[in-house]
């Protein structure tokens, strides 16, 4: 996969079938679109192209920050895994913002993109204000030569399948829901760094910390069953996120992850890992000192054993 990033001068040489969108989550309404663009590629031969911007729209025009479930590094993992020919990331400022739609349309997606199909979804909103909709995509159409796929919006239970939607499960901890509702387990990658060096030696397990970045979104702080990918092998896991409050000072917000029956004595310090997130177990809370803690872990320890002898699928390795 080629990406554009960092740079409104730019060309796509060859026909495409483009879509566009925030892409944050990649969840199952998403998954329809970009099969629609790989059937246009098979049946007529365009490559497929990802429109989207370097940030959140909402962030620059509010001038408040927005949590993401997938930070850009992630949301270029997830499209290249999909087979994506091209994905632009547009960088977002006030200028982009009060483009008008037509000029969207004329500028980037006809000319720079060079779409010779555009695939959106009945709510996609682009140019100044979100004013270009699905109707102005099509009935531009003839004058820039391109031809516009229209796809109804994914539902699950009489609701639009959406970013806000995901978010609210992961809130209330209903993690399955999310993931159901994502096609794939929520997941939070990150490199193993140092924690506080309580793990193996005072409590007896030896554990994997990630510092997700600022704008990724975390669900509720708590306890979950966990599967961890290392060097794309799966192993099951007990991950807790949040601020650790029965350890000493502050601690910054993290996921702390038990990695079951991975080899004793694997240092995996400064390897990227991803844990994908499947069932929320507790809330996360202070215990009266190590040795509670410790018990605790134990506990969770047996849950997520058990929790894989009920769910033997989730441990089948990776292709």
């Amino acid at each position: 996969m080629k990406i554009i990033a960092g740079t409104r001068e730019f060309q796509i040489q060859e026909p495409t079938v483009v879509t566009i969108g925030k892409f944050d989550g990649r969840h199952k309404g998403h998954q329809k679109l970009l099969r629609e663009m790989l059937d246009f590629r098979e049946k007529k031969g365009y490559k497929t192209a990802v429109f989207t911007f370097d940030m959140a729209p909402f962030g620059v025009v509010s001038g408040r920050g927005q949590k993401v479930i997938t930070t850009n590094q992630e949301r270029r993992n997830n499209m290249e895994k999909m087979g994506i020919d091209y994905m632009v990331e547009y960088p977002f400022d006030q200028k982009a913002a009060h483009m008008p739609p037509e000029e969207f349309v004329e500028k980037i997606l006809a000319g720079q993109m060079g779409a010779r199909a555009v695939v959106a979804g009945t709510d996609c909103g682009f140019g100044y204000q979100r004013r270009g909709d699905a109707a102005l995509l099509k009935k531009l159409a003839p004058r820039y030569g391109y031809e516009a796929v229209i796809i109804r919006k994914e539902q699950e239970g009489h609701r639009d399948i959406s970013s806000t939607y995901i978010r609210e499960e992961l809130e209330a901890g209903n993690v399955e829901k999310a993931n159901g509702l994502l096609g794939e387990p929520y997941a939070v990658h990150g490199m193993v760094v140092h924690g506080n060096h309580i793990g193996a030696p005072l409590l007896g397990f030896p554990t994997a910390n990630i510092l997700p970045p600022p704008e990724k979104y975390l669900p509720r702080f708590g306890v979950y069953v966990s599967r961890v990918s290392v060097d794309g092998k799966y192993f099951g896991g007990v991950s807790n996120i949040g601020r650790k409050p029965t350890i000493t000072g502050e601690n910054p917000v993290g996921v702390e992850t038990f990695i079951l029956d991975l080899e004793e004595g694997a240092n995996l310090y400064g390897r990227n890992i991803e844990v994908q997130l499947l069932n929320f177990e507790r809330p996360e809370q202070k215990f009266s000192g190590l040795e509670e803690l410790k018990a605790q872990i134990e506990r969770d320890k047996e849950y997520a054993s058990q929790y894989f002898k009920n769910h033997p699928e989730w441990m089948v390795s990776q292709t």
